[in-house]
């Protein structure tokens, strides 16, 4: 997948272009409608998938409150897209001269530099100044340009379309089984392990610890069963949110101890998938009882883990190894395109 910050003259260098429109924040399973219709277009007319976006929130320039945070890093967001096959990806700076954009200047713009065959968006899409341009205007006005466009309805969940919003709503309350039902794939953060204080290791419990970003959506403080990604193998694993009550409090972090791990992580990435919530995080009264209650934890987290394991994890085309514990049901994930998007 290639990248552009900047507008250029795609047209010239791409041939019958398709492009999604959106904010595309999370990339849940209603964005994912959109850019798989796109992809899915291209193919068909032997053309090129792009999907258009922005760098940053349009509600950090035209919200007297700011943008919300992100639910997923650039990190996730390009692993998504790739595997999603989009051919192209454009984001640019949201900026107040962008906000003053007319709906009528805006799809000059498209047209100027994609000269698309298609636009594909949502049905709740909204362009222009001050949002007043409709799926149904870009239509009426793509016309002109011999555009045409695709109109998606929302996906619903429970009867009610399935948003950023909503799955926001979710992160916050730390209800993680309805996170990744409307995301379609399990909440993921990719972080630089980083130097703790080795309390882990000393209890018989080593962890990677990674800083937190305030800049994304973050769950509550507690207790995780996750699967970590490093090396193309997976691993089941347990992770702390929180700030060490037990011990002091300490800056914000997580705390992933991998079963069945035994390697030097320090400045390493890796990537980490959440499947369910054990517990909240609590200070215990002693070291003792603190051992006690990591050991059950991590047995609640195999448990879980074998229980709701469905391999989400998707690297390209490639062919990746389970870790020891899910070993027992599962041998090995063959990935293959459009199976899995993380």
């Amino acid at each position: 997948m290639e990248t552009y910050h900047q507008l250029v003259d795609f047209a010239s260098k791409y041939k019958n272009i398709v492009v999604a429109l959106g904010m595309f924040d999370g990339l849940h399973i209603g964005h994912q409608k959109i850019i798989r219709t796109a992809v899915e277009q291209a193919r068909s007319i032997h053309g090129t998938a792009f999907v258009f976006s922005f760098t940053n929130h349009p509600r950090a320039i035209v919200d007297s409150l700011g943008a919300p945070r992100r639910i997923s890093s650039e990190q996730v967001s390009l692993r998504i897209l790739r595997n999603l096959c989009v051919d192209v990806l454009v984001e640019i700076p949201f900026t107040h001269a962008f906000a003053d954009t007319s709906p009528e200047e805006f799809i000059h713009l498209l047209y100027r530099h994609f000269s698309p065959r298609y636009i594909v968006v949502g049905e709740n899409y909204t362009f222009g100044k001050k949002g007043v341009g409709t799926p149904q205007l870009l239509h009426d006005m793509g016309k002109r340009h011999a555009i045409e466009t695709i109109v998606c309805s929302s996906v619903l969940y429970d009867g009610e379309p399935i948003s950023s919003t909503r799955i926001r709503t979710y992160i916050e309350q730390g209800d993680i089984t309805h996170v990744n039902e409307l995301l379609g794939y399990p909440f993921t953060m990719i972080g630089t392990v980083i130097h703790g204080q080795a309390r882990g290791r000393l209890l018989g419990f080593p962890t990677a610890n990674i800083a937190l970003r305030e800049s994304y959506e973050i769950l509550p403080n507690g207790v995780y069963a996750v699967t970590v990604l490093y090396h193309h193998r997976i691993y089941s694993a347990v992770a702390n949110i929180g700030n060490n009550p037990t011990f002091g409090l300490c800056d914000r972090r997580m705390e992933v101890h991998i079963m069945d791990f035994d390697g030097d992580l320090y400045g390493k990435k890796i990537l980490v998938s959440f499947h369910k919530r054990i517990r909240s995080e609590k200070r215990f009264d002693s070291v003792e009882a603190l051992i006690l209650q990591i050991k059950s934890d991590k047995e609640c987290a195999e448990r879980a883990l074998q229980e709701t394991f469905h391999l989400q994890e998707k690297i390209g085309s490639q062919q990746v190894e389970i870790g020891p514990i899910a070993q027992r049901d599962i041998k090995t994930i063959v990935c293959q395109r459009d199976s899995r998007i993380i």
